[in-house]
């Protein structure tokens, strides 16, 4: 299968697409950089150079693939809802692209709940719109899937949620967490990820909702007690009303029961999670490198 996919050098990406490609698969690489598309190159993909704002480079790496897996966004949690947006019109232009042909569209997202039979909750994030949208393609012979994403995709390097949480800590003198901090976040190992994404792309049903999520839920005050440990700070609760000082963004997420299930996704496409555990990840002390 000739697979086009957005976000190609990115963490998840840089581990998918040599998945796909040892799995027989031609990879085309969008690459808004010269350091990604030399990236790609060196991994035996070709580049269709590119962002996520053009519109007619997605429609037309869109038209000449076999399948799309779309996984550029920007985490600027700053620029959240204008990402958000970006990243709905580009999904409406693949959808445009890919009408009628029963071609697979995957596509990533966040807020794994529950089960993957479970809406998203009422406070959604706006990428909600996104993954509706995808969803909704199914009606039009598209064969689209959603990948909800648990908060913490990682390996043994320091990304995303839980380095944030690594560089709070170094800050502040304090490791934190909120209430009793047994409230868990689901997380994946971003190489489970990766063939996650490459078995929705070979093989996922039309209009099918997966969870993207290794440990079902992994308990915050665990991760705070690691990254404690390895950089010799105290471990404590932060009051609810100092939450927003502490954390910053994270305020609104730290104190969240996250939990939620990959039972039928690893049912439905036979996916096994393999690699190691985020508190394994964290333990290797990676994490904590100057």
């Amino acid at each position: 299968m000739r697979v086009f996919v957005t976000g190609a050098s990115g963490f998840i990406g840089s581990a998918l697409v040599p998945d796909l490609i040892a799995a027989g698969h031609q990879v085309v690489g969008l690459a808004r950089s010269d350091a990604s598309a030399a990236a790609l190159t060196a991994v035996g993909a070709e580049v269709r150079r590119g962002t996520v704002e053009d519109l007619d480079s997605l429609r037309a790496g869109a038209a000449e693939s076999e399948g799309v897996i779309h996984l550029a966004f920007n985490h600027d949690f700053t620029q959240h809802e204008a990402a958000a947006r970006a990243e709905l019109r580009a999904i409406e232009t693949f959808g445009d692209a890919l009408e009628g042909s029963d071609r697979p569209l995957v596509i990533a997202t966040g807020g794994p709940v529950g089960t993957e039979q479970d809406a998203p909750p009422a406070s959604a994030s706006p990428r909600n719109a996104g993954a509706l949208a995808a969803l909704a393609l199914a009606e039009r012979g598209v064969r689209s899937s959603i990948v909800r994403l648990a908060p913490t995709v990682h390996d043994q390097s320091k990304r995303g949620l839980v380095g944030r949480l690594v560089d709070i800590a170094r800050e502040k003198g304090v490791s934190g967490y909120l209430g009793d901090g047994f409230n868990r976040w689901p997380s994946v190992h971003r190489l489970d990820a990766a063939r996650l994404f490459r078995l929705a792309v070979e093989k996922a049903p039309a209009g099918s909702v997966l969870h993207g999520v290794g440990e079902e839920g992994v308990a915050i005050r665990a991760v705070a007690e690691v990254i404690g440990r390895h950089l010799n700070v105290p471990v404590t609760a932060v009051a609810a009303e100092d939450a927003g000082a502490h954390f910053g963004f994270l305020s609104r997420l730290i104190g969240l029961d996250m939990q939620a299930s990959n039972a039928l996704t690893r049912e439905l496409l036979g996916w096994q999670p393999t690699h190691p555990g985020l508190i394994d990840d964290l333990d290797n002390g990676h994490h904590f490198d100057s």
